[in-house]
């Protein structure tokens, strides 16, 4: 009788226990419920919740151990081969078990003798933790302990999937919310109004691969009224590239507004990227000045390119290359002297990344620079948007349904 309803009131316990975890909104305080719960059901000295991490296939746990995060492979221990079978797992013995790991007791100076492992199953059949029960107080665990230790366990498997799911969710959300926030801090720094000099028509866009991207263009006007005109790609795209972007640009303005020494500028600009980058990133950069006194355009392009330039004249398309290398790369380096030409009515100049042409087909086949080349001779007396226009109509039909897989940006100049 006494055992009976010893027996009940355990099962009262674990169904209480559903009702607390069901009502959980952290996962901290579920683990600890769990935890503290377990010690009373199954009267045990300590209970330890180890939650999978199905990204490095680790288990890891905090909250009994009352010392840092402890991680280790899903397939060590005891508790990896309860996460290998998928079975309970009853050790008398602890330290003569050679599958018990005895570095958790060094760290904590826990002494387990006995203990029963269960994997934490999700309602789709998932692991997604093991739970361990240590040193039973009354001696030694029995058959009673591991009929509720199942059951114990199978509550606190749905309960943690379900809170990882939330969690997981909330975590998406987010960063879903931080990337609209750098995403429309980001196009805030795309220019808000078209260009405004004297003898030129000027056009840019862009269109980020992800919800932030790692290329943009810019345009101002200097106190002399001439007009500085950029376009920067940095390696990759996404937060991070985006986030050299915005200091590429942040220094280039800075930098024109102190010169108009292109190469002083670049220079400048490039010694402060190779301080602040990483080895493996870099940014290609064009940086031109539009003179409406001379009609000319005068530019450096710090790996970017092929740069396009149409001339009306001769109704011909020239691939202008890169006259220096990319941003970021080597520090105190010398610069050539910038290219410096006087454009006539009708005249183009095209900038684009490389996000253009080097788009690929089903085929795995690039649009390639020629294409582009042929293409703006076809659009040379359409208005620069409408240029721009049909080049990304060009990208869309080469890629088909297949998705941007890189940044698109264009600067199209034109003289009038």
């Amino acid at each position: 009788r006494i055992a009976y309803e010893s027996r009940v009131a355990d099962l009262r316990a674990v169904l209480q226990l559903s009702r607390e975890l069901g009502a959980s909104t952290e996962l901290m305080p579920l683990l600890q419920k769990v935890e503290s719960a377990a010690l009373t059901v199954l009267g045990c000295e300590r209970a330890t919740v180890f939650v999978y991490d199905d990204a490095t296939n680790e288990l890891y746990s905090s909250v009994a151990t009352g010392v840092d995060e402890i991680r280790f492979g899903a397939d060590q221990g005891i508790a990896g081969e309860a996460v290998r079978t998928g079975e309970v797992i009853h050790v008398p013995d602890a330290y003569a078990d050679d599958r018990f790991n005895p570095d958790i007791d060094r760290k904590t100076g826990f002494r387990t003798r006995n203990m029963i492992t269960i994997p934490l199953i999700g309602i789709d059949a998932k692991i997604v933790g093991v739970l361990q029960v240590l040193n039973k107080t009354s001696g030694q665990f029995d058959a009673w302990d591991h009929e509720l230790v199942r059951t114990f366990g199978a509550q606190v498997g749905v309960a943690l999937q379900r809170q990882l799911l939330l969690e997981h969710y909330a975590e998406k959300q987010r960063i879903e919310h931080d990337l609209s926030i750098a995403r429309d801090i980001q196009q805030g720094l795309i220019p808000s109004r078209p260009a405004e000099i004297a003898g030129f028509e000027v056009a840019g866009w862009n269109k980020p691969a992800d919800e932030t991207g790692g290329d943009c263009y810019d345009y101002f006007e200097r106190d002399d009224g001439s007009l500085a005109v950029t376009i920067a790609d940095a390696t990759g795209h996404g937060i991070g590239p985006a986030l050299v972007i915005a200091e590429c640009r942040a220094l280039f303005r800075a930098s024109v507004a102190m010169s108009r020494d292109l190469g002083e500028i670049t220079a400048r600009v490039n010694d402060l990227l190779c301080d602040d980058l990483p080895d493996d990133r870099f940014v290609t950069a064009f940086l031109g000045l539009l003179d409406p006194e001379r009609g000319a355009l005068s530019y450096l392009s710090a790996g970017h390119g092929p740069l396009f330039r149409y001339t009306r004249a001769s109704d011909t398309i020239e691939e202008l290359p890169a006259n220096g290398f990319p941003l970021g790369i080597m520090p105190n380096a010398d610069w050539p002297a910038p290219e410096d030409f006087v454009l006539a009515p009708g005249d183009l100049f095209v900038v684009v990344t490389d996000g253009f042409f080097e788009c690929l087909n089903a085929d795995r086949q690039q649009l390639g620079t020629q294409r582009l080349t042929d293409l703006i001779r076809a659009l040379r007396d359409r208005p620069c948007r409408d240029i721009i226009a049909g080049m990304h109509d060009a990208v869309l039909n080469w890629v088909g349904d297949a998705p941007q897989d890189d940044d698109l940006t264009a600067l199209v100049i034109r003289k009038t």
